[in-house]
């Protein structure tokens, strides 16, 4: 039987003989009050008027008309309460004897009659008294017994219930739980018999099923981990990047062959040594398990002297963590240490950036040509032009222009990514170098009547920085903002002082910039796109690296159709 089906049987017998119960208890103690108060009614109060009328019989002598008059009372309600057998009879010859007392009030034989006829009416009630009384006490008894009964009969499947059911569902689970422990301590031939069909018997033989799996599964994976962890040892040697794993502790777990080649050390004196003991006398290693401390630090590739040449590495960490089955954190179990060799990609990055130092180099002389070729054209000694004339030479002397400002950015970029750039880092006043930028673009902001306003706290202190190189950048944050305003606007240059730091803002309301485009205004070569194409793109990665080598900062604050504000901040 199932374990359901009795727990229901069970409790819902022993709930209908407690309503059993319940029941006849009640009717019982309904039928011992009816008893009672048929007594009380019907021979009670009999008594009570027979027991009124002797004592006015008894009164005639003193006061006769009180004592007739409550004698009549009594006696009219006596007619009303007329229940028994012969009763009736009896009040019936009671009333005639009275008739005839209170003719003669002072015959003492009719008051003799009438003492009998009253003892008549009241032993008859006395005789009704003790036959109901028996009857009442037979109900009792009737009613003791049956409740007995029915409360031995709720006792027994109660106890029955209390014995029986905890032991019939503690039993299974105490043998299903030692089971079960068996099994985690790896004793996978344990199993468990329980040969009722209940939900128990269904569970045991599902525990029966896993157990015979896992015993398989057990006996068939020993071999199969050795196999396998030989295959991933295989794959991590002939990985082109050196790995290193380590575990929770730091301790070394692996290291594949380019990993130990360049670490110069040898298999058995790395693995299983902890990471920071090896870093006292390796400097390699102390690079290697040394985590970036700032989220916006600069990562900057490994350069590595191994196998006779110089190698570039780039260093990525991973944090390895699992959630060990049947909990729900997850734990920390080591770190796994990766280097990609970008060697090729850093010798080709030269080659690009020396190609375009030499191209850039070069295309200065013939633009500086094609500049004095246009001073002499323009000359009225050569010759005069015609408008059509005129209007080519200027738009030659454009184009030659944006040229020259082209090859200069990637003179710059070039210089940048070489390293070759000569800073002169020297106490600069923020108001001049603000002063000078404003100067240099005031002619570009005239042609479309922007207004430019220097905002500058009182008493700047000076910053450590390349005036030349931080009014370039200023200058380049003043025209990409008058470029994108309207005319007749307003563009405010700000300078405060903030944390040891000066910040220059360039405020302007044109545009703005989308969300999804602040993070890239500053990476080489990219344009806003459905922004005028007027410049290659490099101007702010320029501006960025030009602040970054003087150990500055840059970022842009931006909302779309309410304007932009492009910032550098310098040490005091």
């Amino acid at each position: 039987m199932r374990i359901k089906t009795k727990l229901n049987l069970g409790v819902g017998l022993l709930f209908l003989m407690i309503i059993i119960l319940s029941l006849v208890s009640a009717y019982s103690v309904f039928l011992i009050k009816q008893d009672t108060e048929n007594i009380l009614k019907s021979n009670y109060n009999t008594l009570e008027y027979s027991r009124n009328m002797i004592f006015a019989l008894d009164g005639m002598k003193s006061d006769s008309k009180k004592t007739i008059q409550n004698f009549e009372e009594n006696l009219e309600k006596q007619t009303r309460n007329i229940t028994e057998p012969g009763e009736k009879q009896a009040t019936e010859k009671l009333m005639a004897s009275f008739a005839l007392l209170e003719k003669n009030n002072a015959d003492e034989n009719l008051k003799a009659q009438i003492r009998q006829d009253i003892f008549a009416i009241m032993k008859l009630n006395l005789d009704a008294i003790k036959q109901k009384s028996d009857i009442a006490k037979q109900s009792a008894e009737t009613a003791n017994l049956s409740i007995a009964i029915v409360g031995t009969l709720c006792f027994l499947i109660a106890f029955n219930l209390l014995v029986n059911l905890p032991n019939n569902i503690a039993n299974p689970i105490k043998e299903l739980t030692f089971s079960i422990k068996e099994i985690a301590n790896k004793n996978y031939s344990e199993r468990v018999h329980f040969t009722s069909h209940s939900e128990f018997g269904d569970l045991a033989k599902s525990f029966n099923t896993m157990a015979q799996k896992l015993e398989e599964y057990h006996d068939s994976n020993v071999y199969k981990l050795l196999f396998e962890k030989k295959r991933l040892e295989t794959l991590i040697n002939n990985m082109n990047d050196p790995i290193i794993g380590l575990d929770h502790e730091g301790i070394v777990l692996f290291a594949n062959d380019e990993a130990l080649k360049i670490i110069g050390l040898k298999s058995e004196d790395a693995i299983g040594k902890r990471a920071s003991e090896l870093a006292t006398t390796n400097d390699l290693i102390r690079s290697l398990i040394l985590k970036e401390t700032e989220e916006n630090s600069k990562k900057q590739p490994l350069k590595i002297f191994a196998n006779s040449k110089e190698s570039y590495f780039e260093k990525e960490i991973l944090n390895i963590t699992i959630t060990p089955t049947g909990e729900e954190k997850e734990i920390n179990i080591g770190d796994v240490i990766i280097l990609r060799n970008i060697t090729l990609f850093k010798e080709l990055d030269f080659a690009k950036t020396n190609f375009i130092a030499t191209v850039s180099h070069e295309l200065k002389t013939p633009i500086a040509s094609i500049k004095l070729s246009l001073q002499l054209l323009e000359n009225t000694k050569t010759g005069e032009m015609n408008d059509d004339q005129k209007q080519l030479v200027e738009s030659i002397k454009d184009d030659s222009q944006r040229l020259l400002k082209i090859t200069g950015e990637l003179l710059n970029l070039s210089q940048l990514e070489t390293g070759n750039i000569q800073l002169n880092i020297e106490k600069s006043n923020p108001s001049k170098i603000a002063d000078y930028a404003v100067e240099a673009v005031k002619v570009q902001a005239d042609q479309k009547q922007i207004q430019l306003i220097i905002d500058a706290d009182e008493n700047l202190k000076d910053v450590k920085a390349d005036s030349e190189k931080t009014g370039w950048v200023l200058i380049n944050y003043l025209s990409n903002a008058i470029r994108y305003s309207s005319e007749k606007s307003t563009i405010l240059i700000k300078l405060k002082e903030e944390n040891n730091q000066i910040v220059f803002q360039v405020i302007d309301t044109g545009k703005g910039i989308e969300p999804r485009y602040k993070d890239k205004v500053f990476d080489k070569y990219f344009q806003i796109p459905g922004s005028p194409k007027t410049g290659t793109g490099l101007g702010l990665a320029i501006s960025k690296e030009f602040i970054e080598a003087q150990n500055g900062t840059v970022g842009v604050e931006s909302n779309l159709g309410l304007g932009s504000t492009f910032w550098f901040a310098l040490k005091v």
